[in-house]
């Protein structure tokens, strides 16, 4: 029995925040409303002229200095990843947030108001289905200067896995799962962001974390600090004085709600800078060290994994290793063709409307002799033929005694050529019907690949004829 797909979800009507940005300090405000579908996750600035809607995308990042920012047109909106965790782990799929501000307001510092506003609501289910970024196979990526990384595996569900590491007694080695969206609002949202004590005074004079409180911050104390210097550094800032107990390891009045609880905001960090790939993931996402930068040049990798899928087009899932679905002898019984103008070795994949062929490349083809012959490139006129052939293999096996007809390109249209092949090159070539077949004329989309890179597409129209 087929998984019934799960269809878009957004908000069932609008919500609303006010509060100060943890690093401007500028007070805003924030209503998140519901969204068609396909429209995914903008903001609009509201406050600037022609209110401009930023993307909530990774290509839109502008800044990862200790929270998100995104921007385009000059248009910025920064600290957006407790917001964008929100929306990740309630599923919803689409919103525009309207902001009157540059910066999203931080409230307590974890994502708990906004989880428990968007349940009070609700959410509704939309009409077309939801698109799952689905891991395939292993993805990672590795900040070596940060000491970071980020790894993937294929999994039926969303599930992430965060291990930190900090030079204070408090923190130490940490770690947090998430073993599904439905954890999300208990288990990671109520978690606060944390700054060590040590990195307060140089954020503020860099002019960040000037919205910054004990009320939305964790501060954790190292081993060194003293009431004099906590004192000091009160006065700098503009803030009240706290008596200082080392024993609680927070400067916070209130105690940590996990013993693991700065792990537990890592990953939810994490979570919001991955909702800047577009679309829900399915997989498993073990993280080391996690920051910012990394998270988004991670959700990048991603972003350009799904653009290459689409450009491969829907390529079937085929094995090189496996017995051919036919070999060059069958082939031979198809197709009116022989030495050297055959040029379709195999076909590792057919159905009732695509197919892929295979052509290896070598160096002593006879057309190298003469085209570019001290920099052999394959003829793209002999790559279309390849595809020619190949689809030729699919009209023909769709009528009873193949060998009493041929088919005949009447047209080739949209013909894109993307990169050389050359001799060691295997060319899989990838021919998909996009109409039924009516009155022998066929239509077809034609896409060759070199090692999962496209480099030739078009859209070819056959007839089948009848053999005299």
């Amino acid at each position: 029995m087929h998984k019934k797909k799960e269809k878009q979800r957004t908000l069932s009507r609008d919500i609303s925040f006010e509060g100060i940005g943890v690093h401007t300090g500028i007070k805003s405000k924030i209503t998140i409303k519901p969204a068609p579908e396909g429209h995914g996750i903008k903001f609009k600035r509201i406050d600037l002229d022609g209110q401009p809607v930023v993307d909530a995308v990774a290509e839109n990042v502008i800044d990862t200095r200790r929270s998100t920012s995104i921007e385009k047109d000059g248009a910025r909106v920064s600290t957006i990843e407790h917001l964008m965790a929100s929306l990740y782990g309630m599923k919803i799929d689409n919103a525009l947030i309207e902001i009157s501000g540059p910066e999203v307001p931080i409230l307590d510092g974890s994502a708990k108001y906004y989880v428990e506003a968007i349940n009070r609501v609700g959410t509704v289910e939309q009409a077309e289905d939801k698109e799952y970024f689905v891991i395939k196979n292993t993805i990672d990526f590795t900040d070596e200067e940060r000491g970071a990384e980020i790894v993937t595996f294929p999994d039926e569900d969303f599930s992430v896995h965060v291990m930190i590491e900090y030079k204070t007694a408090v923190i130490g080695h940490q770690y947090a799962t998430l073993n599904s969206l439905d954890e999300f609002a208990s288990q990671i949202a109520p978690a606060k962001t944390f700054i060590l004590l040590s990195e307060v005074e140089y954020l503020f004079d860099k002019n960040l974390i000037q919205g910054g409180t004990l009320e939305n911050a964790l501060i954790i104390l190292e081993k060194d600090v003293t009431q004099e210097r906590l004192d000091a550094l009160a006065e700098k800032l503009g803030r009240p004085k706290v008596k200082l107990t080392k024993d609680k390891g927070v400067l916070n009045e209130d105690i940590l709600l996990f013993n693991n609880e700065p792990a537990r905001h890592k990953l939810l960090d994490l979570t919001g800078d991955l909702a800047l790939v577009g679309m829900p993931i399915k997989g498993k996402i073990l993280a080391t060290r996690p920051g910012h930068t990394t998270n988004v040049e991670f959700a990048k990798k991603i972003r350009q994994e799904i653009k290459r899928r689409k450009l491969k087009g829907t390529l079937p899932d085929f094995d090189l290793n496996a017995k051919p679905v036919m070999d060059i002898n069958k082939i031979k019984d198809f197709l009116p063709h022989d030495h050297p103008f055959l040029l379709v070795d195999r076909v590792v994949y057919m159905d009732d409307s695509q197919i892929v062929g295979i052509k290896s490349i070598t160096y002593d083809e006879y057309f190298f002799r003469g085209h570019f012959p001290h920099e052999p490139i394959m003829p793209g006129v002999i790559m279309i033929e390849c595809m020619a052939q190949t689809g030729g293999l699919l009209v023909l096996n769709s009528v009873e005694d193949p060998q009493r007809y041929s088919s005949y390109f009447l047209k080739i249209d949209k013909v894109k050529f993307k990169r050389k092949v050359i001799p060691g090159d295997m060319l899989v070539m990838h021919m998909q019907l996009l109409e039924p077949i009516r009155r022998g004329i066929v239509v077809m989309q034609g896409r060759a690949y070199v090692n999962n890179e496209l480099v030739l597409e078009g859209v070819f129209t056959a007839q089948i004829v009848k053999n005299r």
